[in-house]
């Protein structure tokens, strides 16, 4: 059977969209028109100029969301092609698949009434209203990027549509960054009030890949190797931390699992890139942003955020390369006493970030543990029983500082007594940003607010303007994009 586009059986169709697998849309059309397709889903992959693929002239730089030769694109993105054919005035026909259906598939057998009935019984925890809408929206429509950031209860949404699933005979593979998340959403469950002896099995280093268990909770690092009939049996398929699904493994990961039906992603943080957004989009489907950090703050989920910029002035100075900057910064021994006093000074459990283990965290680690106040140091060398024993202890104490690099406590890692966050070391991502801003905004027994103190650096010599002083202005843009208030204090150093 073939349903027309826009309506009419009559008029002849300028595409054919056949749903192939639960991964790719296969369409027909004349060349001219693949050719415009493959123009639209094109792009430019930001800095690829300074990758060695680029370099060595093995890539081009761009990536291409439609496969030109075997007429292949995402099925989450099935509504960019149909906003391109509106465009173009093109009509397009959809030829129903004897197994995988039709590419638009919407159940009409899910209601918020009875989303929000199911949330309230298997959890002790009251469901929000943006809650229940989220896990609605994703179960009626089978694949979604939930977009919803930290602080938001995400793992309360992750845990009803794999209960949901499970409870229907479905089996679920969710995909983590860390075996910290992996032991994380575990707890979870079982505080939520899962029988997860019974029906969840954990994947990391050292644990069996095998399990008749209907839920499956793994780091994607365990499994993206494995081939392809390990992953046939799984029905749904969660990503946490979605954004993080770009990487080259996790999509292989994703187009490996063909017969997956069910696809849904959850992330607190886009890149802000089209690109991006476009690529998770084509793994789990189409982006619903459910609610933002304003919102949960003025409602009171979140602490209140004071953002400090301490922009540090230092003598006026050009560096040939942006290495040669972050060198001079990450050494500065006046900088670095400088963070150690403010990190001594401050109230509350404090949380430091940096980007460096060797050169500016142990250096800074050095600086802080003075035996005045606990001091924990936290990389990727630290296993995950120990980082979860600092999050642990941290939650008991009132005045620990925590000295991690961005790749360990950036993402992921809850702690509800954290009320200072320092960035020590420069960042234009709005991923890592927005991502570490969330370690601080949970509200704790006692806690309302909460304060960043960004640490910056003015070196600029006449109009000549520093690497990382652009990065600030950058992070500046994030604030106000997330309407943070916050304010710029001026230091000679």
């Amino acid at each position: 059977m073939l349903l027309n586009g826009v309506g009419s059986l009559q008029v002849m169709a300028n595409l054919v969209i056949k749903k192939k697998n639960e991964v790719f849309l296969q369409i027909e059309c004349d060349p001219h028109v693949a050719h415009e397709l493959s123009d639209e889903f094109t792009f430019d992959v930001p800095g690829a100029k300074f990758m060695p693929q680029y370099r060595s002239k093995y890539w081009d730089g761009k990536i291409r969301l439609y496969n030109i030769n075997k007429g292949e694109i995402y099925v989450g993105l099935l509504d960019k092609v149909a906003s391109f054919c509106k465009r173009y005035d093109y009509k397009f026909e959809f030829e129903d698949s004897k197994y995988y259906g039709l590419p638009y598939d919407e159940t009409d057998k899910i209601s918020r009434e009875g989303v929000k009935d199911y949330m309230t019984a298997i959890s002790k925890y009251k469901p929000r209203d943006y809650q229940i809408d989220g896990v609605c929206d994703a179960l009626k429509r089978n694949r979604r990027l939930i977009i919803s950031p930290t602080g938001s209860g995400k793992s309360l949404m992750i845990y009803s549509i794999t209960r949901y699933h499970a409870e229907t005979g479905r089996d679920t593979l969710i995909i983590v960054p860390t075996t910290s998340l992996v032991e994380q959403m575990y707890k979870d469950f079982v505080e939520y009030g899962w029988d997860v002896e019974k029906f969840c099995h954990k994947i990391y280093a050292g644990k069996d890949l095998i399990s008749p268990k209907k839920v499956i909770i793994s780091t994607w690092q365990s499994i993206y190797k494995l081939p392809k009939k390990w992953f046939h049996r799984f029905d749904v398929v969660i990503g946490d931390e979605a954004h993080q699904f770009k990487s080259k493994s996790l999509v292989s990961i994703m187009t490996k699992m063909y017969d997956t039906k069910y696809r849904y992603g959850f992330t607190g943080t886009l890149d802000g890139t089209q690109t991006h957004k476009w690529v998770l989009e084509g793994l789990f489907g189409p982006s619903y942003k459910i609610i933002n950090t304003a919102e949960l703050q003025e409602a009171g989920y979140l602490a209140k955020l004071k953002i400090k910029v301490l922009l540090l002035r230092h003598e006026g100075q050009v560096f040939d390369t942006y290495q040669d900057e972050i060198e001079y910064l990450i050494g500065h021994e006046k900088r670095n006493r400088f963070i150690r006093n403010l990190a001594l000074d401050l109230k509350g459990n404090t949380l430091i970030l940096f980007s460096r283990v060797a050169t500016h965290g142990q250096i800074l680690y050095d600086l802080i543990n003075t035996n005045e106040r606990p001091v924990f140091f936290v990389h990727g060398g630290v296993d995950a029983e120990d980082r979860e024993e600092v999050r642990a202890i941290t939650e008991q104490e009132n005045d620990a500082i925590i000295i991690a690099s961005y790749g360990t406590f950036s993402t992921g890692i809850n702690i509800k007594r954290l009320h200072n966050i320092v960035f020590a070391s420069p960042s234009k991502s709005r991923i890592r940003t927005l991502q570490s801003i969330g370690r601080v905004l949970r509200k704790g027994s006692g806690k309302v607010e909460a304060t960043l103190y960004d640490v910056a650096d003015d070196c600029k010599k006449g109009s000549k303007q520093n690497y990382t002083l652009n990065h600030l202005i950058e992070r500046i843009k994030y604030y106000n994009e997330e309407k943070f208030s916050y304010e710029i204090i001026q230091i000679k150093i």
